[in-house]
């Protein structure tokens, strides 16, 4: 079976037009023109990412957004006419893995479904059950088979790109990665406007992860290059 993308905006010639070109692409279109009616749509079939406009009658798109991520561990890509930085990290902000303003150029569309699903994919269930090899760092531990970051023994709840950046830190503790480098690895695209989408996800994970998300002892900025996770000393 093919995978399934979810595409919602209240635009019904969009999702027309986003539906035949994911067809084309060999993904199973799902079709939604409000918040609610795409919660309804989750709650009742495998959808493996969704692509979401942001102003929608009934439930608008930041909105659904956070409810899906209550809920589910997928890929959300939003989609809105509104191509300013402000929109954007609002997007992110709410649990977006990626953004695309409108109007948008199809092949790019197609290649940012595909990177996140890729991404996806290779990160597996997230739920799995084996064991095997852990890093640990301070207060953090990463079982890298099951891709889960426990802080002080607790599981923490990250979405599948917050993922991805922990897992290229905690394999590289002391490494500097510029955002440049982080955007291509993560989003597995050249990275054109990379910083803030970066910038983002990497505060994200700072109030998920540290004691004091303003003074991290983790994930430090290194400034005029990028980003490192910093060695601590193990706790046992």
């Amino acid at each position: 079976m093919n995978e399934c993308v979810l595409v919602v905006d209240d635009d019904r010639e969009i999702v027309k037009a986003i539906g035949i070109l994911l067809e084309q692409e060999g993904y199973q279109v799902l079709k939604a023109y409000d918040g609610l009616q795409a919660l309804d749509l989750l709650a009742t079939h495998p959808v493996k990412l969704v692509l979401i406009d942001v102003m929608m009658p009934r439930l608008d798109g930041l909105s659904a957004v956070m409810r899906i991520q209550e809920k589910q561990n997928i890929p959300i890509i939003v989609l809105s006419a509104k191509s300013e930085d402000t929109d954007k990290v609002l997007g992110l902000s709410m649990g977006a893995d990626d953004y695309v303003a409108k109007p948008y150029n199809p092949q790019e569309l197609a290649a940012r479904v595909k990177s996140q699903l890729r991404r996806y994919t290779l990160l597996g269930d997230i739920h799995a059950g084996s064991r095997s090899d852990e890093i640990r760092n301070g207060r953090l531990l990463y079982r890298l088979d099951e891709k889960i970051l426990y802080a002080d023994g607790e599981a923490i709840k990250l979405t599948a790109t917050e993922t991805k950046i922990i897992d290229l830190f905690m394999r590289n503790p002391g490494r500097i990665f510029p955002a440049e480098e982080i955007y291509r690895r993560v989003w597995d695209t050249d990275a054109f406007a990379s910083e803030n989408t970066v910038m983002v996800h990497i505060r994200r994970i700072r109030e998920k992860v540290e004691l004091n998300p303003k003074e991290p002892e983790y994930i430090k900025v290194v400034w005029g290059i990028g980003y490192k996770m910093e060695k601590q000393k193990n706790l046992d």
